[in-house]
């Protein structure tokens, strides 16, 4: 197996490198403490131009066709300098592979341009809700035939872009006698539509640039060509197109992760206690040499879920390995930095506290650890049987 990336990859990566460096990251101690929104939307833009939106998209939709491995990649480099920029564009990439994949021509000619070219600053997910987040099989929003269209009504929770997405795939119970699980549809909404209400923005502990919302249907009337995909397949769609997902946010822990040993190792070399450099004590080497060593680990489990996932293969064991181990070593990472800052790491003076609370959702979203074990638990009894 060569794992040397491809000159495509490479310059992938060098741009995300460099416009993180330049861009993201000079602007995210701001966005954390609220401000200077505008810039936010603006990188954004600006990310959208250099072909960042729709990294697994075909060329003829306005995508770079470079494929999930480059995904990965970007999304380590983009998270480097902004956690929350890196999780919009993680989102974006996935709702135009989703509508790519599902969408009819005229839903992909419509949409997946937009968010590729930065004429949608985002696009959004509306599955989680507040009695469905794990299982998403629970769901009670509902979508009701009447005439030509369907009327939706309920509420979601925790959309990612919510305030400012210019398209939303919104999943619906379309058949509420159906078996659970079984009778969920896929529609595509935008926000302009009657009855489409943004509720209120969540006060969350990291990721502030980022802004998560409620999102309210009362009512909300959508032709019947916003349906994507077939008919009561949606619950199919969620536990399957979205698995790359998890490469994505596991990309990103990773991004995180090393950023902060990055930051905290060179630290190590300039911060003196008893008359030496702390990198020269035995406890300091081997939290350095852990944490590495796990992230490295983590960057290869995503590179071979995205590996599969280029290939067509089946990967959705892959990707739940790869989210759950390396969003758990990017947690301890971060950690692990704050400690060899020692108190000053617990400070706003450094990125280091910012790192750890942006961190710490990469467990929880796109999947809980918890659930990535069920699922990989799951894959290899069913090989056994």
């Amino acid at each position: 197996m060569d794992l040397d990336l491809t000159e495509e990859q490479k310059l992938i990566q060098d741009t995300a490198r460099e416009f993180a460096l330049a861009e993201l990251a000079p602007a995210a101690a701001d966005l954390d403490r609220g401000e200077n929104k505008e810039l936010f939307l603006e990188n954004l833009k600006k990310l959208a131009e250099l072909g960042f939106m729709g990294l697994n998209v075909k060329d003829q939709y306005g995508g770079s066709e470079a494929g999930a491995v480059a995904f990965s990649i970007a999304m380590t480099e983009i998270a480097r300098g902004c956690a929350s920029t890196a999780v919009t564009v993680s989102v974006n990439n996935m709702v135009n592979e989703v509508i790519q994949a599902l969408g009819s021509e005229q839903q992909k000619e419509k949409y997946i341009p937009k968010i590729c070219s930065g004429e949608y600053l985002a696009g959004a997910f509306a599955l989680t809700e507040s009695g469905a987040g794990s299982d998403p099989a629970g769901m009670t929003t509902t979508a009701v035939r009447d005439g030509d269209d369907w009327v939706i009504n309920g509420s979601k929770i925790f959309i990612t872009s919510g305030s400012f997405a210019g398209v939303f795939v919104v999943w619906a119970v379309t058949d509420p006698a159906a078996p659970k699980g079984k009778g969920i549809s896929l529609f595509l909404v935008e926000p302009e539509t009657e009855g489409f209400v943004v509720g209120k923005k969540e006060e969350k502990m990291g990721q502030h640039g980022s802004p998560t919302n409620e999102i309210i249907f009362q009512d909300c009337r959508v032709p019947k060509d916003a349906l994507m995909g077939q008919l009561n397949d949606g619950f199919r769609v969620a536990v399957t197109e979205l698995a790359g997902g998890r490469i994505g946010i596991g990309s990103l822990a990773l991004g995180l992760g090393l950023a902060a040993m990055d930051m905290a190792t060179q630290y190590t070399l300039e911060r003196k206690q008893f008359d030496r450099r702390i990198s020269e004590f035995q406890a300091i080497q081997w939290k350095i040499a852990d944490c590495y060593t796990e992230l490295e680990a983590a960057r290869l489990l995503l590179y071979n879920a995205a590996f599969k996932k280029d290939r067509g293969r089946r990967f959705a064991k892959e990707a739940s390995m790869a989210k759950m181990f390396a969003s758990e070593a990017a947690n301890r990472a971060c950690y692990e930095a704050l400690q060899m800052y020692g108190g000053y790491g617990y400070t706003r003076d450094y990125p280091i506290e910012r790192f750890a609370r942006d961190v710490r959702i990469t467990s929880i979203y796109e999947g809980t650890s918890e659930i990535q074990r069920m699922i990989i638990a799951r894959e290899i009894l069913s090989s056994f049987s």
